[in-house]
């Protein structure tokens, strides 16, 4: 099997799943332990979510993608916090109003919902990601200028 090309985690977390499973099955010293980081590093499975035309035009839109894919292009109202950010940065984010998450695909986004509701905030994530912003037209500008796109 050829490495994935998508960006939002999936083969990290397909691989560890994986390797974890291979560690349990040879019964190992970290095979019990791995139940609980590998069920802690998997996506959710139930986040709210919401597809683009949904998204109110005033809406706190919330983008934890990493920095190099912000400056390629982002929604022009949002707000950039990395997701490996956001648990220290959590005091800048709003505890009141919804928030709507988005990264690239969806992925991130659903994991950083799921932790903004267990931590007081009403959170969505945006199905489908930047790529599904780009894909609807929404408008897009980029840190350099250039023409934006998803990276």
């Amino acid at each position: 099997m050829g490495p994935e090309t998508r960006s939002d985690g999936v083969r990290f977390r397909r691989f560890r799943a994986e390797s974890s499973k291979n560690r349990q099955s040879r019964g190992g010293p970290a095979a019990g332990a791995l139940d609980g980081r590998r069920k802690n590093a998997d996506m959710p499975s139930q986040v709210p979510e919401i597809e683009i035309s949904g998204i109110p035009a005033d809406a706190y839109l919330l983008d934890v993608r990493e920095p190099v894919e912000w400056a390629a292009g982002h929604a022009e109202s949002a707000v950039h916090i990395p997701m490996n950010s956001v648990p220290e940065r959590l005091g800048e984010i709003p505890a009141d109003g919804e928030i709507y998450v988005i990264c690239k695909s969806g992925g991130r986004s659903a994991q950083v919902t799921a932790y903004l509701q267990q931590n007081g905030r009403s959170a969505t994530n945006v199905a489908g990601g930047m790529l599904a912003w780009a894909t609807a037209g929404r408008p897009m500008v980029s840190d350099s200028g250039e023409t934006p796109h998803v990276y």
